[in-house]
């Protein structure tokens, strides 16, 4: 949650959207309010404090949507867009309204893992490094030596040949050279369609399908570029714990979730 005054959260929004001084002054306050709302550091008084919804008024193309959207990249929080029209209270027409807050569940799910990615994104990169380093450059192999013996010849792997090798592979001057790798071969998605009001079943069978395969490894052969792009995402997801994920993604849409609903005034009743 961005901790920006209005004054400086309404100078964002005049960078991207022309006019409606009213309503950014009016989603500045609001934005304001949420952030010291978590500022409360008593639990049950902080849960008292509730965020009131905002009712923009106005014809198609004045900024509505795009004030709601850059106010959420400021804050760093979940935003989605949907249409009333196709939504009901019981499902039975259109989708369920349930199913808005597990679509903004998803969308933060995705943020959270895209950030946590990002922070340890050189630690992935350092990984992907020394595995590339490790296909490139051949493993120690056995010569004959004194008394009959064997001697473990390494081709100077840890030394001079393998720092030359990674000073190339950062000027990408290796990027076009073919190797073969080992990597984890990516979960079949199965899509698995259910009547309303079933989605918490249909999710759970989508995840027993999808756990059946497991984790598999394959080989495959790959341009240097392409092995230090896929063994990086192999590499951060191996270094992310999925459940924190979840439980941040959770934390994020109930504290700092925005939901757009569009198309209001189409299924409100005109009083004569």
């Amino acid at each position: 949650m961005s901790g920006m005054t209005p004054r400086e959260i309404v100078q964002e929004l005049d960078k991207h959207i022309i006019g409606q001084a009213a309503a950014k002054r009016a989603v500045a306050i609001a934005l304001r309010n949420r952030w010291r709302r978590a500022q409360v550091e008593d639990e049950s008084l902080r849960s008292e404090i509730t965020p009131k919804n905002i009712l923009m008024i106005g014809p198609t193309g004045v900024g509505k949507t795009e004030i709601a959207r850059r106010l959420a990249r400021l804050a760093r929080a979940p935003f989605i867009k949907v249409e009333a029209t196709k939504f009901t209270e019981v499902g039975y027409v259109g989708r369920e309204v349930d199913s808005i807050i597990r679509d903004l569940v998803e969308m933060a799910v995705k943020m959270s893992r895209d950030e946590a990615i990002e922070r340890v994104r050189t630690r992935a990169e350092d990984v992907a490094e020394d595995r590339i380093l490790d296909a490139l450059l051949p493993p120690a192999r056995s010569s004959p030596g004194l008394d009959n013996g064997t001697v473990a010849v390494a081709p100077d792997n840890d030394g001079a040949a393998r720092q030359r090798f990674r000073k190339l592979l950062r000027e990408g001057k290796l990027d076009d050279k073919e190797i073969e790798i080992e990597v984890t071969s990516p979960t079949v998605g199965v899509e698995i369609m259910g009547p309303p009001g079933m989605e918490e079943m249909t999710g759970q069978l989508q995840s027993m399908f999808q756990n059946l395969g497991g984790d598999k490894k394959q080989h495959r052969t790959l341009t240097v570029a392409d092995a230090m792009k896929m063994l990086v995402e192999e590499e951060a997801s191996n270094l992310i714990n999925e459940e924190d994920l979840k439980h941040e993604a959770v934390r994020r849409v109930e504290q700092d979730g925005i939901v757009f609903l569009d198309e209001l005034d189409k299924i409100v009743g005109r009083a004569d």
